[in-house]
């Protein structure tokens, strides 16, 4: 007679097609808002000192909740995380929404539900990165991963057109109601279909407090080179990113114009490359070295942020943003298979947690520095510099022997 476990993995096909078909639903509505905020706060203030107050809003709590939302993840049972996250979400965006309606539509207002969104993104992050191990084989991780990153990548290409479309027609509180309406329909269908056994440690009784598992995940981290040298190039990384990722939209707005078809198409051209990504990722799979994929991924983006700071034609500047966007899910998905086979079950939200505290800390560390300067000089001056500081930590990557040989087939590592 077969196990709950055994059930699960079992039927993984259908139980991950109700996993992504909710996260895909949620991402539309969380998609929709995302981009009417920050082009309201873009065209309303054309300030990188603003953006960078938006910015640090949407990542900070999702920084000081991760280690806590980790342990949570390890602790508890995963999937009513999941839902518990969307559920806070949609009802801070409805009173948002509501308050609008009134008539109070301060910004300020904008920076708070940004920071509602971080909190739940906080809790969700570790939860989603340690449940699929759950529910999908070992050998099918990389091929997963790569389908949910295009479906992401879908949503962000509809989202934009979508949500410049609606704020043109219609009021921002109409966008609200949607995302209110898409959490619903996620929560619905994880609720009453996902059907999952509780991993290991969540359905043991717990014998060591919080800060105690916490402290249990540092120790695993610090006895594991991998994860070690792993967190220390993300670091780096993560902050170099910050211009590319963030001040491009005002690079654009102050270079090429200030329309919102412009916004919308920086946005469309990237989620085609991310959806191209993913599918290449999920059909090729990668160098059979994931160390190898991340460093050409790299590479590509390094290259592509030189470039972002140097195009002087708008078109040609919009090829080079959706081939960065194909590089994203090369990068991403082998990023997340290594954490997902190289950490133990029982951890895996512990060391998500870790991951999301230093790519939520880097970011603003990064936009702190960069935010203020693009409002002093060219922010294409920033792109290049920091696309040449990729290269070189990518010239370190593809060279660092403990990442190369953790980057290696498990068949490979067990025979070396």
């Amino acid at each position: 007679m077969e196990t709950a476990n055994e059930h699960a993995m079992n039927n993984w096909k259908r139980n991950i097609v109700l996993f992504l078909s909710g996260q895909t639903i949620s991402l539309f509505g969380s998609s929709l808002v995302q981009y009417a905020i920050m082009w309201y706060i873009t065209l309303t203030t054309q300030s990188g000192l603003m953006m960078t107050l938006f910015i640090i809003c949407g990542f900070l709590p999702t920084f000081f909740l991760s280690p806590v939302a980790g342990v949570w993840a390890d602790r508890y049972n995963r999937k009513m995380l999941i839902i518990a996250a969307d559920a806070m979400i949609a009802a801070a965006t409805l009173i948002l929404a509501l308050v609008f309606l009134s008539g109070y539509d301060e910004n300020w207002l904008l920076f708070v539900m940004a920071a509602v969104r971080a909190l739940g993104t906080g809790i969700q992050t570790p939860a989603v990165g340690a449940i699929l191990p759950q529910i999908v084989p070992a050998d099918q991780l990389t091929r997963v991963n790569g389908v949910n990153g295009t479906l992401q990548a879908v949503m962000m290409f509809v989202a934009p057109m979508v949500s410049a479309a609606l704020l043109t027609m219609a009021s921002i509180e109409a966008i609200f109601f949607i995302d209110v309406v898409t959490a619903a329909l996620a929560i619905a269908t994880l609720l009453l279909f996902f059907k999952i056994p509780v991993h290991k440690k969540a359905a043991e009784k717990q014998t060591t407090s919080y800060f105690g598992d916490f402290k249990e995940g540092l120790v695993y981290i610090k006895n594991h080179a991998f994860l070690k040298t792993f967190f220390l190039f993300f670091a780096v990384f993560f902050v170099l990113m910050a211009p590319a990722a963030f001040l491009t939209p005002l690079q654009v707005t102050r270079s090429f114009g200030d329309d919102v078809w412009r916004l919308t198409a920086i946005e469309i051209a990237f989620s085609v490359g991310m959806m191209a990504g993913g599918a290449i990722i999920a059909s090729w799979g990668g160098f059979r070295n994931k160390a190898y994929t991340m460093t050409f991924a790299s590479l590509i983006m390094g290259v592509c942020t030189f470039a972002l700071g140097v195009v002087p034609v708008f078109w040609i500047y919009l090829i080079f943003m959706a081939v960065f966007g194909v590089a994203m899910p090369i990068f991403n998905t082998p990023t997340t298979v290594l954490i997902q086979e190289k950490v133990e079950e029982n951890y895996l939200g512990r060391i998500f947690g870790v991951f999301g505290m230093i790519s939520t800390s880097m970011m603003p560390i990064g936009m702190l520095i960069f935010g203020p300067i693009a409002d002093v000089i060219k922010i294409e001056w920033l792109l290049i510099g920091t696309g040449l500081l990729i290269l070189i930590l990518t010239a370190f990557l593809g060279r660092n022997k403990v990442m190369v040989e953790s980057g290696k087939p498990a068949s490979e590592e067990a025979n070396a």
